[in-house]
């Protein structure tokens, strides 16, 4: 088994103008390494170039330049081998609106060449939560269902990578703990999932790492953990009760904001201010403190620092 699920070695993708619009290069060489087995995240604003990767995976478009090595599958000296490996739940809603899903996911696995024997259609029905409705016509789902119907068709040829393009974009929440318990399975099972969402708060609780690109370049790549980690920022959060003062001078670095509840809080870099010279200065101005708290820094700052600008 290869030692990483994906990987990518200068990949470049310009798309070429077309009447008014100009050249753009999406992907100006882009070094990734996915290791097998884990939850990765591929983050990145609008634009950045995500959608471009999966759809360079998928043999959906064709790179400019670079390598592509899907489970150890050179992507242009085994095309078939490295398709087979991966499968890709797209963010569009891409099914036929006359087909039942158990007809869908039958016509998936032929295209695949999944012997009839070896199809598992009734146990992924059952993973996905459409059973009861197997048998209906697609047009008559809900949206949440047809989003279940994309990820079981990316399941039907049983890949060792599963892609999956904002997974939880517009569906509720039944429907989102839904899928990241299947995912988690999918995972403790020997299953690379790949993950871009929107909702930084799920990448955070479901990667083990993660990379971050912007403008086509990747700006990092590190373990979910440790990005977390080098955020050099916290938050002292300060209930100063029924306090309707103003706030004395606070050290250099330190950026003050009074929350709708009435609290303080109290933005600082730990490398550079410590907790206790805020909270002097605090005492000294004359503020109450009926409670202090302290609040880490989450994904979504780290992705702010790193893609602002």
């Amino acid at each position: 088994m290869p030692d990483a699920a994906i990987r990518l070695t200068d990949l470049r993708k310009t798309y070429a103008a077309s009447g008014k619009v100009p050249a753009k290069e999406a992907l100006k060489g882009i070094d990734l390494t996915i290791p097998r087995g884990s939850i990765f995240g591929l983050l990145g604003p609008n634009g950045a170039g995500k959608s471009t990767i999966i759809n360079i995976l998928a043999g959906l478009v064709n790179k400019t330049a670079g390598r592509v090595e899907i489970w150890g599958f050179d992507q242009d000296v085994n095309p078939r081998q490295s398709r087979a490996a991966i499968g890709v739940m797209p963010q569009e809603l891409n099914i036929d609106p006359f087909f039942t899903p158990r007809a869908s996911l039958e016509v998936q696995a032929g295209l695949y060449g999944v012997p009839r024997a070896d199809r598992w259609t009734d146990e992924i029905l059952a993973l996905v939560g459409l059973t009861a409705q197997a048998e209906s016509y697609t047009r008559q789902l809900s949206g949440g269902m047809k989003r279940r119907l994309l990820l079981a068709k990316a399941l039907v040829h049983r890949p060792r990578i599963l892609v999956l393009d904002e997974p939880t974009a517009g569906v509720d929440i039944a429907l989102r703990e839904m899928l990241w318990t299947n995912v988690r399975a999918l995972n403790a099972q020997g299953m690379t999932v790949i993950l871009t969402t929107h909702y930084l708060e799920e990448a955070e609780q479901m990667c083990d790492e993660i990379a971050i690109i912007n403008h086509g370049e990747k700006v990092v790549q590190d373990r979910t953990d440790s990005l977390l980690a080098c955020a050099d920022s916290k938050t002292l959060v300060v209930d100063p009760g029924p306090w309707a003062g103003s706030l004395p001078p606070l050290p250099e670095g330190v950026t003050a904001e009074r929350r709708a509840d009435g609290r303080l809080a109290l933005t600082y870099a730990p490398g550079r201010v410590q907790a206790d010279r805020i909270i002097d200065a605090l005492r000294q101005g004359g503020v109450p403190m009926a409670d202090v708290s302290s609040e880490q820094p989450d994904l979504q700052d780290v992705f702010l620092s790193m893609t602002r600008g």
